[in-house]
Order: structure tokens, then C-alpha cells, then sequence
């Protein structure tokens, strides 16, 4: 069975870059200067105001991952049961795509609120031709397996928690503790720091593995 753990990272536009109409759009219903500077540091969280920078890719009976990166240096790297490939975001979904074809079952964290909609939406964006449909029926995980649904019951639980804190929960390794979240990703991507940011994604990608078997021994009927 063919079943791939899936995280993505993004970058957003400068909110300045945007034309007056979108801008407006976007901050309509600021009440507040504090609103106001929440909204134009949220661009990275919207495929019609950001871009795919890394798709990571995490092979859970193999443990081998392929992370598809941008990179303007081009540094294909690989090491141990893993490649870093490089790429613009058009090259990136493409191989993402290829590798999708023949996919039993991937796994995300809150990947059907933000990646899958995400990668489809900027796929379109870009005429690249998804392979599969990653936005199934919700209440159907043999496909795709959103560990945020899962574990919260589809929401009956109060409060959702991000990745840091379900594994911490479950004493799983978290990517955080490396220093870096997903709030550095922009500034790390503005430096120059391509390839700290798809350590980052693998890093991610490695608790949710980890995670996963959590939800699958334990609390999967």
C-alpha cells in the first residue's frame, strides 16, 4: 500500500504588492490597527495571495520522503532515506502530481483545510492538471486521512490544538523544537533559507508519520 504522509509550506505576497480593490477586500472587517497588521501578515495562508514553496512527501511503509522544493540555487540534495528536489512552484506541483497518480491513502494534519485545497487551487492557478481529487468526502478516510478531523472527532472536541501540542501529548518529537515555526517561513524564505525550510517540512512531515500510528493503534475502529 502505497500511503503518503503530505505537508506543504507557503509564502505569501507583501500585502503592498496588492492592488487597491484586494487590498480593501482584505481588510473590510478590521475593526482595529492590531486586526489590521493581523491581516496583512496573513497572505501566506491563501492560494489566490501566496505560493507553494515545498510539498514534502513521507513514505510511510518505506520511511523514504521526497521533498519538492524552490530553491532559485538549484541544490538537489540527498540524505539519508530521503531527496530534497528542486524546482519553481509549476515544476514542484507537477512532480507532486506524478507522485499522487499512484497513491492508496495520504495523510495530512489540517490538510483539508488548508494543503489540499491549497495545491489544487494554486495547480489551477498555474494550469497544471491535478491527478486525483484530494478534497474526497469528509466523513470518508480511506483516501485521504486528516489526523486534525480524526483525532477531534470532526470537530466534536472544544478546541482543535495545532501539531505541537498533539504530539507533545503523545511524547512524539515535534518539528518546533528545532527553533524554527511556521511563522519564520516567510522571513526564512526572504533570506534565502531554502533548504532550513524543507528540513523544516520533513521534520513536520516525520511526527505526523509518528502521529498517524498513534491515532491507527490506538483510537482507529
Amino acid at each position: 500500500m502505497k500511503r503518503l504522509i503530505l505537508d506543504i509550506e507557503t509564502v505569501g505576497v507583501d500585502f503592498d504588492s496588492l492592488d487597491a480593490v484586494s487590498k480593501e477586500y482584505m481588510l473590510k472587517y478590521a475593526e482595529d490597527d492590531k486586526e489590521e497588521e493581523a491581516i496583512k501578515e496573513s497572505t501566506s495562508f491563501y492560494p489566490l495571495t501566496a505560493q507553494v514553496i515545498v510539498i514534502g512527501l513521507l513514505n510511510s511503509e518505506t520511511d523514504k520522503a521526497i521533498v519538492y522544493y524552490q530553491n532559485p540555487k538549484k541544490e538537489n540534495k540527498k540524505v539519508e532515506n530521503g531527496e530534497f528536489i528542486c524546482g519553481d512552484e509549476k515544476e514542484i506541483l507537477e512532480l507532486f502530481w506524478k507522485q499522487m497518480s499512484d497513491c492508496d491513502q495520504f495523510v495530512t494534519f489540517n490538510g483539508r483545510m488548508f494543503d489540499a485545497p491549497f495545491l489544487l487551487v494554486r495547480s489551477a492557478i498555474l494550469k497544471v492538471k491535478p491527478t486525483r481529487n484530494l478534497m474526497p468526502n469528509r466523513y470518508d478516510s480511506k483516501f485521504h486521512a486528516d489526523l486534525l478531523d480524526l483525532l477531534t472527532f470532526y470537530g466534536a472536541m472544544r478546541r482543535r490544538f495545532n501539531l505541537h501540542m498533539w504530539c507533545k501529548a503523545f511524547g512524539i518529537a515535534s518539528s518546533k523544537e528545532s527553533g524554527i515555526t511556521g511563522h519564520d517561513v516567510k522571513n526564512l524564505f526572504k533570506d534565502g533559507r531554502h533548504f532550513d525550510i524543507a528540513k523544516y517540512c520533513l521534520e513536520d512531515l516525520r511526527a505526523t508519520k509518528e502521529l498517524y500510528k498513534y491515532w491507527e493503534k490506538y483510537l482507529k475502529f
